[in-house]
């Protein structure tokens, strides 16, 4: 079934742009779901089509059931938003990446929740909810300690003063109107992966633009070329950057182009963008390969441009003696936070000021030990004593750790110590001036200084505050802690006292990475960015992923494009078509399909579990029946028994009664037959 639309006011510009770059390859690959954009045949190149058609015969609605998502796996917040909006007659679904994690079976950073709701109308609905935002307007509901991301399909982008914005009265009879405002809300988001919509009360899954599709290839793909897509708002190149590290996403020729060619761009944003998106990657658990692919497309240059010079330099000077201490301090924090356990910034703003004060003024292991190991501990003592123990092992990290480690006493350790700490605040301050910064890279006079500062001064000073109990009276800190498990609630605030013992085992944790037997994974990761480095060839854009990052997320990447399924092998329908073997192999190389057999097998063995539980609950209930019985049978003959001897009790309490009755009535008797006897007559009477 087509669609026929007039284009206007948005429309216009998006669909001008198309031509004039001739893109539409991009929206039909393959045969696409996306929706596809025909131009009236006429001799000018530049006019404006009148009409356009939209093919809607693959859009694709799935149920959610056969990824294995379960409503459990729904925050509890987001399901209050969910059903109260529909009680009050509302639709409403989740929508981006929420529904996107959920297909991979991830924890989602966050829910969306969209409906056909207005703005105004959540507001009243909802006791904490306020309106923010002016080009994307959105409702921010706070419920139960959490906040919920509403946004309403009136909601269009603006660009400049017009809207772009399709009307109702031309959709025609036999269009669904549910369908249709999704669609047209789809096709104003960023990438394909990201235009999903999930309805959980009935179990189903929207896709307009052949997003299952790319997320089953790992693909990133933008819904409109890549060019127009990231001149419309650049900080979606950060946003896919985040979303590909996190997930080992792969780019297009066509995507890398864009982000070289407009990389510059990202200056423009307001830096409470900035400052958001880069939290996003580096507070959630993919730091490292954030800042991997950051490097890679020459963004790090403009947004952190004295770490970029520092790997810069790294690259193109391998060595064994040359490690990548940055990048290990931030592979660290990724072992400790995920997206449902991220840290506050101020975590890795200290990570990037503690390593800027170390490139700029090395430090002898015992020192960073000392340091780190305080911090951990929360007591001076405690720290000092640890460190000894371990600061005698020789660090390969060059240039931060010192090769020569001399034996420090205990008041020369603490005022070293105190000398790191404040260069460390001093770093984090001057993150927060363009001056200083620029004066920061002196050492790096081939590599310029873009001059973006985007540290709020409120949030370096948080910073040097970490370091305050090091700085001053650092022999009495006797902080102490409780428990060495980290609360990731008071992390996750921002709390002072959490976030220095974090920071603290970070350190050491990559201090412990860098003994002198690590020496070979750190000459093969060291190369391995040399690699990357010198990789200025065009077809070296055609690679799927970026070396480094190919370690981290190696699981997730697709080796072969031959090994690719289409989407269609998620039909249920022809998946029960299909033959055992073709369903092994369909496994062995799709992570979802393996997602979904792992649920499935899940969902056996709680079925045996059940069925094993009703078994043993008939079989203890029959058992209780036997005792009851039993029981009544015991206790009837107990009853009889003691019946019994009670009997012979009494019987044996009257034998001594009747025995002296006995001897009473023989006695008796022998006395009467005593005087019923015949008197003896007397010897006078005899002699008369």
């Amino acid at each position: 079934m087509a669609l026929t639309l007039k284009a206007s006011n948005g429309f216009v510009s998006r669909i001008r742009a198309l031509f004039k770059l001739q893109r539409f390859s991009h929206a039909i690959v393959d045969g696409g779901l996306q929706p596809q954009f025909h131009r009236d045949m006429g001799s000018d190149s530049n006019s404006i089509p009148e009409q356009c058609q939209i093919d809607m015969s693959k859009w694709k609605k799935l149920d959610s059931r056969t990824f294995g998502i379960t409503r459990s796996m729904i925050s509890s917040p987001s399901w209050v938003v969910l059903k109260l909006l529909q009680r009050e007659g509302f639709e409403a679904y989740l929508v981006g990446g929420c529904v996107r994690d959920l297909i991979l079976n991830k924890t989602p950073k966050d829910f969306d929740v969209i409906t056909t709701a207005k703005l105004k109308q959540i507001k009243k609905r909802f006791r904490r909810a306020q309106i923010v935002g002016r080009r994307f307007p959105i409702c921010r509901v706070h419920v139960k300690g959490s906040v919920i991301e509403v946004s309403s399909f009136e909601t269009v982008a603006k660009h400049g003063e017009e809207k772009e914005k399709v009307s109702f009265s031309q959709m025609p009879s036999g269009c669904d109107e549910s369908d249709f405002n999704r669609w047209r809300n789809c096709m104003h988001r960023d990438f394909t992966i990201n235009s999903l919509f999930f309805d959980p009360f009935v179990n189903k899954i929207y896709d307009y633009a052949n997003g299952m599709k790319d997320l089953r290839s790992l693909k990133l793909r933008t819904l409109i070329p890549a060019q127009l897509s990231f001149k419309e708002d650049c900080a979606r190149m950060l946003r896919g950057l985040r979303i590909a590290a996190r997930l080992g996403l792969s780019f297009s020729r066509e995507t890398e182009t864009a982000i070289r060619s407009l990389a510059s761009s990202v200056k423009s944003l307001d830096k409470s963008r900035i400052m958001l998106e880069l939290n996003y990657m580096l507070s959630y658990g993919s730091a490292k390969p954030s800042l991997c692919l950051l490097w890679r497309f020459n963004l790090l240059d403009i947004l952190l441009p004295f770490h970029g010079a520092y790997l810069a330099q790294q690259a193109t000077e391998p060595s064994a003696q040359h490690s990548m201490m940055f990048m290990k301090l931030f592979f660290n924090l990724d072992k400790l936070v995920t997206c449902d356990r991220p840290c506050d910034c101020s975590l890795w703003v200290g990570l990037l000021a503690f390593h800027m004060a170390l490139v700029n003024k090395p430090q002898d292991a015992s020192v960073v030990w000392t340091l780190s190991s305080v911090l951990y501990h929360g007591k001076w003592t405690e720290g000092v004593k640890f460190a000894r123990k371990h600061a005698l092992a020789p660090i390969s990290f060059s240039p931060e750790i010192l090769v020569e480690c001399d034996s420090k006493s205990d008041e020369e350790l603490a005022e070293r110590v105190s000398e790191l700490a404040s260069l460390v605040q001093d770093c984090a301050i001057s993150s927060t001036k363009t001056g200083d910064l620029s004066a920061s890279m002196s050492d790096y006079p081939d590599y310029p200084c873009s001059g973006l500062v985007f540290v709020q001064k409120r949030m370096a000073e948080r910073v040097a505050h970490i370091f305050n109990v090091l700085v001053n009276g650092i022999e009495s800190y006797k902080e102490g802690r409780e428990s060495p498990e980290i609360d990731y609630y008071l992390l996750g605030k921002g709390d002072l006292r959490e976030t220095r013992f974090v920071l603290g085992k970070v350190i050491m944790d990559t201090m412990s990475s860098g003994l002198v037997q690590m020496g070979t994974e750190v000459l093969e990761e060291k190369n391995q960015l040399h690699m990357s480095y010198n990789e200025q060839k065009p077809e070296a854009l055609e690679q799927d992923c970026h070396p480094i990052l190919y370690e981290v997320v190696k699981h997730l990447v697709v080796a072969k494009e031959d090994k690719k399924r289409s989407l269609s092998s998620f039909n249920p329908e022809l998946q029960q078509e299909r033959g055992k073997k073709q369903k092994l192999v369909d496994i062995e190389f799709d992570p979802l399909e393996q997602e979904i057999a792992k649920e499935k097998q899940k969902e056996k063995n709680n079925k045996h579990q059940e069925i094993a539980k009703k078994q043993e609950m008939a079989e203890n209930e029959q058992h209780q029946e036997m005792a009851k019985k039993h029981l009544k049978m015991v206790g009837k003959e107990n009853l009889q028994k003691s019946a019994k001897r009670q009997d012979k009790v009494a019987k044996n309490s009257h034998l001594p009664q009747q025995k002296l009755a006995r001897k009473q009535n023989e006695q008796h008797k022998l006395e009467e037959a005593v005087n019923q006897k015949p008197s003896r007559p007397s010897l006078s009477s005899l002699f008369k």
